[in-house]
């Protein structure tokens, strides 16, 4: 390329110099051309959005709420009776839309949210948190038609819920996109009823995807359309006029847009709502594993090439625990996809076939090893009790790897809020210099393995240290349980 160019300018220096000068000049009007013709497509927009809003409007609806509230006996101004400021504030609270202003009268309470419908029979999808708890859920339609609606039923842990409405006449409504296809750059637009306004459109583009917040299903695209409260529940549009997302929050100081919103991506909202529609309820697959993460400390501590995989902290009785899995193991891939971390492993779980067997890829010292799991419903599972286990040896108290150890007690486990029956080795003291510290150890963590086996005893976990010592190792994998929640850390052992 650059021989080519400097042939080029030869060329033009060998021509006569007005020549030169025309062809130069011709030269920089193209390139000012094709420049502009390159920054026209990067930026290129629709000219307008009026006809996709004037086809997705009528599927967009507003949703008002309403919900009895008991007043406090305390709630509002306290006024003595026959006060002469009795009135005046009796009639602010009036005012207020806070009963009839006497102290203890319960009242109604309202509230704004957006929606949109996705079947011509009525079925309306929103926010759980838009109709939370309401006596009365009034749809508005964009041509100003009122009809109550039904409560299907709710996913609380998208915030997801599903209402349906009667028409005598079929409700113009609008499909749900691939959110997967979506990419940063895509132009959106998002509508909705924001700050009570009603059907209002604004426009932006997708300023990242995969967003996490809170909950274990999150998968939220972000976006700097302005979305605003009552946007809540709201469709987010690709520019086929398919939802690619449900508006749900936005992260501001000042609780107003500045261009931070996210919306439920389309494909986690789109199962939940055929089975809210099916069921009432929603059906996902439970594993019966705790997890997390593999971090490249706990990849070198197990030998591992990567880190990746979704390694697993504990195996109480459920489908994983019949199949055979093991603490330590690590999830590789599941039901012939990669797996590379734990929320990608919830998200496949999450959405496998309940009662059917799913293959389970994993490592387990350094090999791998195929399992066939019949995967059960979550929903079911949550609310069973865990069984107690036998108590641990006699206490002996020992320093190793900066923490103070003694076997634990069954009265420590319950002070520790760990489940009942935990056995190992309570860190009754950190030292506050160690790598332990460091890593987040405190005291009143238990350490119920290391190198992936048992310790019951301080002895075990002193055998543990010197053979992975003996074995090269430069760290040890450590299982530890604080309140009930597992988790592993790998501490140096280097001599």
């Amino acid at each position: 390329m650059q021989s080519n160019s400097m042939s080029l300018v030869r060329k033009i220096g060998s021509l006569p110099q007005d020549m030169a000068k025309i062809f130069l000049a011709l030269m920089l009007a193209l390139a000012l051309v094709l420049g502009q013709a390159v920054r026209a497509d990067a930026r290129g927009a629709p000219e307008s959005f009026s006809d996709l809003a004037q086809t997705i409007s009528p599927a967009v609806v507003n949703i008002t709420t309403s919900t009895t509230v008991a007043a406090s006996a305390t709630e509002g101004p306290m006024i003595p009776e026959g006060s002469p400021f009795e009135d005046f504030f009796r009639d602010f609270m009036d005012r207020q839309g806070q009963g009839d202003g006497r102290n203890g009268a319960p009242r109604r309470s309202e509230a704004l949210g957006s929606g949109f419908v996705i079947s011509e029979d009525g079925y309306i999808v929103t926010n759980n948190h838009v109709i939370e708890g309401a006596d009365d859920i009034e749809i508005e339609f964009f041509s100003g038609k009122r009809l109550q609606a039904e409560l299907v039923g709710t996913d609380p842990k998208t915030d997801i819920a599903l209402l349906k409405v009667e028409s005598e006449i079929p409700l113009s409504f609008v499909p749900f996109g691939n959110s997967d296809l979506m990419r940063v750059g895509d132009w959106v637009v998002a509508m909705g009823n924001p700050l009570g306004q009603g059907f209002s459109l604004s426009a932006g583009i997708v300023s990242a995807r995969n967003r996490a917040l809170s909950g274990t299903y999150d998968d939220y695209i972000q976006t700097d359309a302005a979305i605003n409260r009552g946007n809540s529940g709201g469709p987010l549009f690709n520019m086929d006029g398919q939802v690619i997302g449900v508006n749900t929050a936005i992260l501001s100081p000042n609780g107003g847009s500045i261009g931070i919103g996210f919306s439920m991506a389309s494909n986690v909202v789109d199962k939940v709502t055929k089975q809210l529609r099916e069921f009432g309820e929603t059906r996902r697959g439970w594993l019966g594993v705790r997890i997390q993460d593999v971090t490249p400390d706990v990849a070198e501590a197990m030998g591992l090439a990567d880190a990746k995989g979704a390694l697993i902290t504990d195996v109480p009785d459920g489908p994983a625990k019949d199949a055979g899995m093991i603490a330590g193991d690590v999830i590789l891939s599941f039901d012939g996809a990669d797996v590379s971390d734990t929320r990608e492993l919830v998200r496949r779980v999450a959405d496998a076939p309940i009662g059917q067997a799913v293959k389970v890829l994993v490592m387990r010292e350094g090999k791998t090893e195929s399992l066939s799991i019949t995967l059960g419903r979550r929903e079911d599972a949550e609310a069973e009790p865990v069984p107690a286990a036998a108590e641990p040896p006699e206490p002996v108290e020992a320093s190793l790897l900066g923490l103070t150890v003694l076997p634990v007690t069954p009265e420590q486990t319950e002070q520790l809020g760990l489940p009942a029956g935990t056995e190992g080795l309570v860190v009754t003291a950190v030292d506050e210099v160690s790598e332990a510290y460091a890593k987040g150890l405190r005291e009143g963590d238990v350490i119920t393995e290391a190198g992936q086996q048992k310790v019951l005893a301080v002895k075990d976990l002193q055998a543990r240290i010197t053979e992975a010592q003996d074995a090269g190792r430069k760290s040890l994998l450590l299982l530890i349980r604080r309140g009930g929640d597992p988790r592993f850390v790998a501490l140096s052992i280097e001599k």
